[in-house]
């Protein structure tokens, strides 16, 4: 049976994979969090895989407060580069794929075309920029090694998006949401799904990029529109620019994914980002 060590556990991500360890019963899936395993010390990281050994290392664990990243740099540099940097290591040690999960917040949002993985980098804030950071300690390590970009990510566990348009559009009856950034909603589980098929299918020796969103695209504005539709939520949801909402961190304006590559490697089927709402409404 094969050992899979899943990182970051409690997160979305993470807690998606617990859901999964039952259908995948031919895994022996290895739960941790930071109380469990500290990923920005290698020698606990070295610890703890000689006393588990793996085939497999799935890396949930982020840093992913946009904003507080730009004031709480040292932690997220911990978090999202030397942490990757010490399981990649530690994977190629051990001889283990290692599944490290990106964001679109490496590219600088002034595309119009989907985001293909040879496209150009450019991160705007500084999560972005440790995110980027994590990708090449990744590659730059002798691990056999998956990077996967993703974007809009929520889950019916922790705080997201979907859950936030919930609690205000029950609370206020209106919304204004920005209406002139363009992007793919993920569902976590879906992901979670894509990365259980992929371990097993990846045959290759080296790093490789890959992207992974829900089809189809959106803004905030129609995602949030849709959260309040389908929660039956009695609430108005009107557009607004970017300007009327500033942020401390910029967001991509156009961070849509293009996901031809790991469809096509993988024989994936990716569902639809409506349809995945619709099913993450259901449990919520």
């Amino acid at each position: 049976m094969q050992s899979v060590l899943i990182t970051g556990s409690n997160g979305q991500l993470g807690s998606e994979f617990r859901v999964l360890a039952d259908r995948y019963q031919q895994y022996n899936l290895i739960f941790t969090d930071v109380a469990e395993l500290d990923i920005t010390r290698i020698e606990k990281v070295n610890a703890f895989l000689s006393e588990n050994p793996v085939d497999c290392i799935i890396n949930c664990a982020a840093y992913t407060n946009v904003d507080k990243a730009e004031s709480d740099r040292e932690l997220a540099w911990q978090i999202n580069v030397s942490g990757p940097k010490n399981l990649a290591e530690a994977a190629s040690s051990a001889n283990a794929l290692f599944v490290h999960v990106s964001t679109d917040y490496v590219f600088d949002g002034k595309g119009s075309i989907p985001y293909t993985e040879k496209d150009q980098v450019n991160p705007q804030g500084y999560y972005g920029i440790t995110k980027l950071e994590g990708e090449k300690a990744v590659q730059n390590s002798d691990a056999r090694a998956l990077i996967i970009r993703t974007s809009w990510l929520y889950s019916p566990f922790n705080n997201n998006f979907v859950k936030t348009m919930r609690k205000y559009g029950a609370e206020r009856g209106e919304l204004r949401v920005v209406a002139d950034q363009q992007g793919t909603p993920t569902y976590a589980a879906d992901l979670a799904e894509a990365i259980m098929q992929i371990i097993n299918k990846y045959k290759g020796n080296r790093t490789e990029i890959y992207h992974y969103s829900n089809l189809g695209n959106t803004t905030w504005y129609g995602f949030a529109t849709e959260i309040i539709r389908l929660s039956g939520i009695d609430c108005k949801v009107y557009p607004i620019t970017t300007e009327e909402y500033p942020l401390p961190t910029p967001r991509p304006a156009y961070s849509i994914l293009n996901k031809s590559k790991i469809q096509n490697d993988f024989e994936l089927q990716i569902p639809d980002w409506k349809d995945s709402l619709a099913r993450c409404i259901k449990l919520l």
